[in-house]
């Protein structure tokens, strides 16, 4: 019998009567299949755009029929909530939003929230609260300040159907719970084997284990993660290439770990016409190579101590959610030692290969009894043409019962804690503390089309009016097409995809004096922004006495940098920009007090 591991193996069909609230059993019923149904939808984006956190929205009228629903896209575009009720209209007012989890994509930005107000909305049922503390608990207060009935999944109300559905909501954030909560991506690691549990034969040779099928179910699996992580002996052996190899939508980083840089000078991998290849390594290893690997566009990372956990925190201080091991036995084990690994997927072949020297997916672990082996929880099975599929988790997803007080939570109850005393403040992916101030934010701009011009127009976000400036004016068809695939790039990050690859594909193509004018144009957007939406420039103005700093690990530019290595120019600029307005309000506060 076929299984499905997926969280909704049919389309829900939701009832077209609500029964009574006297009726407890079939009102749960439907709050539930709603709340599954709103967690459905909030993957739809899966492999399509950069892993994020996971919104659906479902509108629901009294008598139980779908008025509207959304989902978030990506980081930086119109929030689930937003698309849901414009998509009802009139059917909104009075009617139950069903969110599989407390509206925050970036903090500082009450869209969601506003858009939910704004149509009516009568009764909120949200799946789990967000698992980020400086978000956790904010949204949910501030709908029930307007009078929003407002209930939440194993708080208000709980029943078996219930806690299924709220399972449901925990399952497609697992990234983002892991992420807040143990302080490393969501690790997944896949791999195929034989039936005797091989992955190669003696010889090293793996191709195929699996099936076609098999292989297209992997490639799913990497378009939804943020990078691929291999070790130096899948290089050296099998040259991969860990493409995601559908032809759009979103394509991991590579990751090789390699202690020695014992690799070939010449690798598919090296490639980095498409996607980027990033090489973890011992610190002092092989500097020659290295120069080899940074002449070909890879990037070295040095790291003290080589090992999984190190490698892991440091790409969660880089703003990855998820990550796909696809590695040999050796680097396995010592991940799953080091405790980095929360899932694993293994795809079982109907073959017998044997062979006393022939590899395992996991290497030594240092166990000696059975009773020692590591036991998956929720396991699933599915038939995936001749292959089997086996999944479950190493680690439970983290309960995120009892709720945590927030902040401005704890601000009540001790007001000597200052969140905002902090004398460095660091920012970077939109849903983290201050993620409002990032380029990357969900916040429309209207600005001119080209420096000199009164052709005024609104861009999704600072990011998409910066990556289009860098072809405005140039005097090529090519050119004028890029900006207008910039300028009507679904997301943020589809934005900077094109403009970066383009630059680097096309320099022709790029104004000539960019590099002197890129700062002032940043500047500028950013400027436009902050004066566009009075609650960030408030937020901006509260961090008076701190330092911004923008915390991507490897933009040297823009970012501090890994060990603050890094220019900064981004936070620089808002520290610029909030001067800019404090000067201003002094200026008007001596001339109210002369007048």
């Amino acid at each position: 019998m076929a299984l499905s591991f997926r969280l909704c193996s049919s389309p829900l069909i939701c009832r077209a009567t609500l029964a009574s609230n006297d009726n407890g059993r079939n009102h749960h019923a439907n709050d539930a299949a709603f709340i599954r149904r709103a967690a459905d939808l909030s993957e739809k984006s899966a492999g399509l755009t950069s892993p994020h956190p996971n919104f659906g929205c479902v509108i629901a009228t009294s008598s139980g029929k779908v008025a509207g629903e959304g989902y978030l896209y990506a980081q930086g575009t119109k929030p689930a909530e937003a698309i849901a009720v414009e998509a009802a209209g009139e059917f909104s007012r009075g009617s139950t939003a069903y969110l599989n989890m407390e509206p925050g994509d970036c903090h500082g930005d009450h869209t969601a929230v506003s858009a939910l107000v704004q149509a009516g909305i009568g009764r909120v049922v949200v799946g789990i609260r967000h698992p980020l503390q400086h978000l956790r608990g904010s949204a949910i207060r501030e709908l029930r300040s307007h009078g929003i009935e407002v209930n939440v999944l194993g708080e208000d109300f709980q029943s078996k159907v219930l806690e299924d559905a709220r399972k449901s909501c925990l399952l497609v954030n697992a990234p983002l719970i892991h992420r807040a909560c143990s302080r490393v991506p969501f690790s997944v690691l896949k791999y195929a084997m034989t039936l005797d549990g091989k992955i190669a034969a003696s010889s090293g040779h793996a191709a195929w284990i699996s099936s076609k099928l098999s292989r297209t179910r992997v490639f799913e699996l990497r378009g939804g993660s943020d990078a691929v992580i291999v070790g130096g002996n899948t290089v050296r052996q099998d040259d991969p290439r860990l493409t995601a190899r559908h032809g759009q939508g979103h394509t991991p980083t590579r990751i090789v770990m390699s202690q020695s840089l014992d690799l070939p000078e010449e690798a598919n991998l090296w490639d980095v016409s498409e996607v980027s290849t990033i090489v973890a390594t011992q610190r002092g290893a092989r500097k020659s190579f290295q120069k080899l690997l940074a002449s070909k566009g890879v990037e070295v990372v040095e790291f003290d101590m080589l090992n999984p956990r190190e490698v892991m925190e440091y790409f969660h201080l880089r703003g990855y959610l998820s990550i796909l091991w696809e590695c040999g036995g050796t680097l396995a084990a010592s991940a799953i030692s080091s405790g980095v690994i929360h899932k694993v997927v293994a795809f079982v072949a109907p073959k017998i290969i044997g062979g006393r020297q022939a590899p395992s997916p996991v290497g030594d672990l240092g166990m000696v009894e059975m009773t020692q082996a590591l036991n998956l929880i929720d396991v699933c099975y599915e038939q995936v043409g001749p292959d089997m599929l086996v999944s479950g988790f190493l680690q439970p997803i983290p309960d995120l019962l009892p709720v945590i007080p927030s902040e401005e939570a704890t601000f009540e109850i001790e007001p000597s804690v200052n969140p905002f005393e902090a004398s460095i403040i660091f920012f970077y992916k939109t849903w983290d503390l201050y993620g409002s101030f990032s380029n990357f934010s969900p916040h429309p701009v209207r600005m001119p089309y080209g420096e000199e011009s009164d052709d005024y127009r609104t861009w999704s976000s600072v990011e998409h009016y910066y990556q289009a400036s860098k072809f405005v004016g140039v005097e090529n068809p090519l050119a004028h097409d890029c900006v207008e695939r910039i300028r009507t790039a679904r997301s943020p990050e589809e934005a900077a995809l094109i403009g970066r690859s383009k630059q680097r594909q096309n320099p022709e193509l790029v104004r000539s004096d960019w590099e002197d004018v890129k700062i002032e144009v940043m500047y500028t957007a950013l400027k436009c922004k902050f004066s566009t939406y009075p609650h960030l420039k408030s937020i901006l103005l509260s961090t008076a006495g701190s330092v911004l700093v923008e915390a991507s690990p490897h933009d040297l530019f823009w970012g501090g940098g890994r060990e603050g290595e890094g220019l900064n120019y981004l936070g620089r600029l808002l520290m610029q920009l909030r001067s800019e307005y404090i000067g201003e309000s002094s200026v008007s506060a001596q001339n109210a007090s002369l007048a």
